[in-house]
């Protein structure tokens, strides 16, 4: 990742909304939200939501796909992927322990015998 796509990134996530709004989706990962339900449950007027999910779209964070009369939001969980590895790709030197504690916490979440929200 460029440095300039990565500005893109921190100025999408820079306000308080739109950060909300990813974390929310990520939450919401594999299935999404529609743009109605994101607004509704952050207690924002769809108008400024319709703003920032665009803002997001922009930067590769969201990406929309129409369902009937609804468009549904989700993460673009690769662009998490890409953000993070931009943050650490020097990390620590090449001394692979020193970034040790960091990649662990990442472990917790994301460990792949865990079952969905059912």
């Amino acid at each position: 990742m460029e440095s300039s796509h990565a500005l893109d990134v921190f100025a999408a996530l820079s306000q308080a909304t739109r950060l909300d709004t990813f974390r929310l989706l990520m939450e919401q990962e594999p299935l999404g939200l529609p743009a109605g339900e994101i607004a509704r449950r952050l207690e924002v007027p769809q108008n400024t939501m319709s703003t920032h999910l665009a803002i997001l779209a922009r930067a590769g964070l969201i990406e929309s796909e129409r369902h009937s009369r609804s468009i549904v939001y989700r993460a673009v969980v690769d662009r998490v992927r890409e953000i993070a590895s931009f943050l650490v790709q020097d990390c620590c030197g090449g001394r692979a322990e020193l970034c040790a504690p960091l990649i662990a916490e990442f472990t917790p979440c994301c460990d792949p015998k865990e079952t969905s929200h059912a």
